[in-house]
């Protein structure tokens, strides 16, 4: 099941609210992060948090300067949830799902990413 999954603050005012600005606007915006799901899983209740990424330098791999190296629980709870289901046979997602967050923060451990694994695919030849 294809999901987009929005998380927004529940108020625009919540904290950091002056660090979330459109790009091409410098408009304050209240999405917080946005997930494209679609595997099985459930989608986010009340009480969620979604994890926040961060980029220690020590632990970079040179291949990928831009990766994440660590995550963590993140200080968003998910408070109140709403789902929009598409009954249309061309939809790219079947639900369209909105978490309404405030701001909560806990003190949460740095946890270590996975090493990035990168697979070769092979081309097939035609003669």
């Amino acid at each position: 099941m294809s999901k987009y999954i929005i998380f927004r603050a529940e108020l625009t005012e919540e904290e950091g609210a002056e660090n979330r600005l459109l790009a091409h606007t410098g408009m304050l915006t209240d999405i917080l992060a946005e997930h494209f799901d679609s595997s099985n899983r459930p989608i986010p209740q009340p009480g969620y948090r979604f994890p926040e990424f961060h980029r220690i330098e020590k632990f970079a791999d040179p291949k990928f300067p831009a990766a994440s190296t660590h995550s963590r629980v993140g200080d968003w709870e998910v408070v109140r949830v709403q789902t929009y289901s598409e009954d249309l046979p061309s939809s790219e997602f079947e639900k369209i799902v909105v978490c309404y967050c405030r701001f909560a923060p806990v003190n949460t451990p740095l946890e270590p990413m996975p090493q990035i694994q990168v697979a070769l695919m092979l081309q097939e030849t035609q003669v």
